[in-house]
């Protein structure tokens, strides 16, 4: 795909975003990083207390198990959330034209619940695929074959 000048790409997974300027032109582009954040988020078993509880009818007769809270998920939606308001944000400024979205495909599902209309707009976009522990080369190469 070819990105213009200036184009926004954000690359982000549930633990990490990055978020890039294109330097480069439509034929190469030349990736500078904008922002970065990156949030600890352990794995959901150390950040629960205790086994599941049960639930028990009215009566006391009949119990059934309660799922935990899969905190380590909550964290990784939040960061897909604050990737797309920062987006919106950025859009609602008029601060790109063009926008190009790496991500997994559950954190793009969660990152599309929040578009704003003027987001969609300039998205011209998505790659469905975990690029934010790789190189920048390899960014812009999935970008420009995908």
């Amino acid at each position: 795909m070819k990105i213009d000048h200036d184009a926004l790409v954000m690359v982000v997974d549930g633990g990490k975003m990055l978020l890039f300027r294109n330097d480069g032109d439509a034929t190469y582009p030349q990736l500078v990083v904008e922002e970065a954040l990156e949030q600890v988020n352990p794995a959901a078993h150390d950040q629960a207390s205790d086994a599941p509880g049960r639930a028990y009818s009215s009566d006391g007769t009949t119990g059934s198990a309660v799922e935990t809270t899969d905190f380590h998920q909550q964290n990784e939606d939040r960061l897909a959330a604050e990737a797309a308001a920062l987006l919106n944000k950025r859009a609602l400024a008029r601060d790109y034209e063009q926008l190009v979205i790496v991500a997994p495909p559950r954190t793009l599902g969660e990152m599309r619940k929040h578009y704003h209309k003027e987001l969609e707009k300039r998205l011209i976009g998505e790659i469905a695929k975990d690029l934010t522990g790789h190189p920048v080369t390899d960014i812009e190469q999935t970008i420009m074959h995908g």
